[in-house]
């Protein structure tokens, strides 16, 4: 497969974050991320199958939604929220993608628990225009 730009990497990450985690096509997903996926999370077991089992063990609540999302070289950073998957808040995560030859080659995140407008010190929510509602 020929190199990829650093636009189509970006298409590339939030077209397989959606199809991972809220279409939950698991074949699909199998072409996004490498057979030698590395994962460097400590929330999620070695490789891509275990990122496929986290999510397989979530609840079918689990929703992704992407944020703000750049992109140098072959590395993809998207600032995104996980919420719906049986935690008592949602996670903000910025999760840092490596892409080799239009694949997810390996993957590193940092999670924060989303703040309430009565916890936020700042008064503005952490991602989006609003504070979540539960």
């Amino acid at each position: 497969m020929p190199k990829t730009t650093p636009e189509q990497n970006k298409a590339l990450v939030l077209k397989a974050f959606d199809t991972l985690f809220n279409q939950r096509d698991y074949a699909a997903a199998e072409r996004f991320w490498s057979p030698d996926y590395i994962q460097h999370s400590a929330h999620i077991e070695p490789g891509r199958e275990g990122l496929f089992n986290l999510i397989k063990s979530l609840p079918a609540t689990l929703t992704y939604e992407a944020g703000a999302i750049v992109a140098e070289g072959d590395f993809v950073i998207v600032y995104g929220r996980f919420s719906g998957f049986g935690a008592p808040v949602n996670w903000i995560a910025a999760d840092v993608v490596r892409m080799q030859d239009g694949s997810l080659v390996e993957h590193w995140d940092v999670i924060q628990d989303e703040a309430t407008e009565e916890q936020s010190k700042s008064k503005a929510p952490m991602f989006g225009d609003r504070f979540p509602t539960s």
